[in-house]
């Protein structure tokens, strides 16, 4: 009974940030519930990719999918190679059909 409970415990944890993009977007146009997962997987991939070059500035890109697989990039950088390396990775992620990029350069922050 103890395993059941730390379980659906866990499963709940994890469930939630689903549960949250789904109500947060209740009002969009998305037929099926599976966009909101499919898109918010394309995201989180792009996230986890951009913390793994380590460089300070990706940490301010923002991230967004559409469900055609559009991705959105804002936020600022501190030059033109990491808006670059930012949307390099985001093209090079499975599932993406094309990037739009909104970065902008901010060399004195």
């Amino acid at each position: 009974m103890k395993h059941l409970a730390t379980s659906l415990i866990i499963v709940g944890t994890l469930l939630a940030p689903v549960a949250a993009v789904v109500a947060d977007e209740a009002g969009s146009d998305r037929s099926h519930p599976a966009a909101f997962v499919a898109d918010s997987a394309i995201t989180t991939e792009i996230k986890a990719k951009l913390a793994a070059e380590h460089l300070t500035s990706l940490g301010r890109i923002h991230v967004d999918t559409d469900k055609n697989g559009v991705v959105w990039l804002s936020g600022s950088v501190r030059s033109q190679e990491a808006a670059d390396k930012a949307v390099a990775i985001a093209r090079g992620t499975e599932h993406v059909k094309s990037v739009h990029s909104d970065i902008a350069i901010k060399k004195d922050d």
